[in-house]
């Protein structure tokens, strides 16, 4: 039996809260669970300087955890001069899921900051922030629209994340902390809306995994993602 009682197939209680940052051009509050993110998209008038003159635009993410997100206090890594290397390796997962998904001509020369701030870490914090930025930029781009700073809608498809994992012996889908810290293999999945695989992440803790174990995981995955492309649905509705 999972600690949540869940089954194998079922996923945390998920929500996609909108415009809950009163001056960013999109924003979205996700919940996987007791997992919970606040993501902004905020819309600067130039490209970075290594992009300009080439007549698109970018896409980039920066992420955090606030210091009692988690059980005891975490030192901000502000205070440190630079983000530790989880944080930079999340941050471009990030926002390698959210240009694969985006027609950087169709931005033109500007760029689109998101900021996924953890409040509340419960496991999958990586895979809530990609999920919900998606639904920030989104709105980011419905505001550029309203606005005419550009024609067509940059967004190719649905983007989203989830975790899956192998528990006592058991491949389970949308782990939280209780299940994640003693995984014995733990993988996450970005998947977009039509089913293709962005990204796969996946780590034996122990022994190795096996390939039936890994196709286990993409099985569950597809399922997971297929409900979640339908909450963005609902929460862009």
């Amino acid at each position: 039996m999972r600690p949540s009682k869940r089954d194998a197939k079922i996923m945390r209680p998920v929500t996609l809260e909108r415009n809950v940052a009163r001056y960013a051009e999109g924003s979205c509050l996700v919940k996987f669970g007791d997992t919970h993110v606040l993501c902004t998209a905020s819309l600067e008038e130039k490209p970075p300087v290594w992009l300009r003159g080439q007549g698109r635009g970018w896409v980039t993410a920066e992420y955090a955890m606030l210091p009692r997100a988690t059980h005891t206090r975490t030192k901000r890594e502000s205070t440190s001069g630079k983000p530790s290397g989880r944080t930079q390796e999340i941050q471009r997962l990030i926002g390698r899921s959210l240009r694969a998904v985006t027609n950087l001509q169709a931005l033109g020369e500007r760029a689109i900051s998101i900021d996924c701030d953890v409040l509340q870490a419960d496991g999958g914090t990586r895979t809530a922030a990609i999920t919900g930025a998606w639904v920030a930029l989104h709105d980011c781009c419905k505001w550029m629209r309203a606005r005419s700073i550009i024609k067509d809608n940059p967004l190719r498809d649905h983007v989203a994340a989830v975790s899956c994992g192998m528990y006592q012996g058991m491949a389970v889908l949308d782990l939280d902390y209780a299940e994640d810290s003693v995984a014995e293999t733990d993988a996450n999945f970005v998947m977009t809306g039509s089913g293709g695989l962005v990204e796969v992440q996946a780590t034996a803790e122990g022994a190795p995994f096996s390939e039936a174990e890994l196709t286990q995981f993409l099985a569950l995955a597809r399922g997971g993602i297929d409900e979640l492309i339908v909450l963005q649905k609902a929460a862009i509705a």
